[in-house]
C-alpha cells in the first residue's frame, strides 16, 4: 500500500463535469492499493497520516497533525501509484489490487481515518477525476506500508 499524501488550503474533485467533493485546508491523500494488501496496513496508514504533523504552528514549524488544524481529507484511489516502470516505456499496473477488492480496502481506509477523527471527503473509484487543488508549502509526503 502506497500513500502520497499533499497538504493543501483547498481541493475539490470532479467526475463527468460535476463536483463530487471539496475541502478546505487539509490533506489530499493518493491511495494506491497492491496485491495483498490487509486492513492491518490501512489501518497503520491511517493513524499515521491523521497523527502526521505537518501543519505550522505559531512558531512556523509543522507541530500541528490534520486533527489540530481542524482539517479535512480528500481521499483519491489512484492504482497508478503502483506503476512498475523498470521494462520497457508503458508503465504496468500488475501488482495493483482487483478493483472490487480494492475498493473495499479504500472505503475501509476512509473508516479508519473517521474513527480517528478526520472527516474524510472522497473521490470515485475508478473513475476519471478532475483534481484542482491548491497545495500549501509545498509539502508531500510518501509513504508505504508491505
Amino acid at each position: 500500500m502506497k500513500v502520497v499524501i499533499q497538504r493543501v488550503k483547498k481541493a475539490n474533485l470532479w467526475v463527468d463535469g460535476k463536483q463530487v467533493s471539496a475541502i478546505d485546508k487539509g490533506l489530499v491523500v493518493y491511495l494506491g492499493i497492491e496485491k495483498g494488501d490487509i486492513n492491518v496496513s490501512a489501518a497503520y496508514l491511517a493513524r499515521k497520516i491523521a497523527k502526521l504533523r505537518i501543519f505550522e504552528d505559531d512558531n512556523g514549524k509543522m507541530n500541528h497533525s490534520v486533527v489540530d488544524v481542524g482539517g479535512q481529507v480528500l481521499l483519491v484511489s489512484q492504482f497508478t501509484l503502483l506503476a512498475d516502470t523498470d521494462h520497457g516505456h508503458r508503465p504496468s499496473f500488475t501488482q495493483a489490487e482487483e478493483p472490487k477488492l480494492a475498493n473495499v480496502l479504500y472505503l475501509n481506509f476512509a473508516e479508519f481515518l473517521k474513527a480517528y477523527g478526520v472527516p474524510v471527503q472522497l473521490g470515485v473509484f475508478g473513475a476519471d477525476m478532475t483534481i484542482n487543488q491548491c497545495n500549501d508549502g509545498p509539502v508531500t509526503i510518501v509513504m508505504e506500508k508491505k
